[in-house]
């Protein structure tokens, strides 16, 4: 059984969550060494893009405005974070860097 991921940004998985396009693949917003991927699912920073603005995907298309997709994403998720669940210094402490 594939695992169900969620979002904190989304409640609608199956659509891109800036075109409304149902071809999506899902996007850890942090991935990567020291579990990042597993931090990410466990805090709901996932999100599903379409297959061309998914910035790890193989289809993904390399234009200025998708370059600033993870960015985005990655100050998203801090933001929500801060809010949501610890300091700043408990973000860094758990995915590395600052990205404010």
């Amino acid at each position: 059984m594939a695992k169900r991921l969620w979002s904190v940004f989304t409640d609608d998985m199956d659509h891109c969550y800036y075109t409304g396009s149902p071809y999506v693949e899902r996007h850890h917003i942090f991935e990567g060494r020291q579990g990042y991927k597993v931090k990410s699912e466990r805090r709901g920073f996932v999100i599903p893009l379409r297959y061309d603005l998914h910035p790890n995907g193989a289809r993904f298309v390399r234009t200025p405005e998708n370059l600033k997709i993870d960015d985005k994403l990655k100050c998203m998720a801090q933001k929500y974070y801060e809010e949501h669940y610890g300091s700043r210094q408990e973000f860094i402490a758990e995915f590395g860097k600052n990205n404010l």
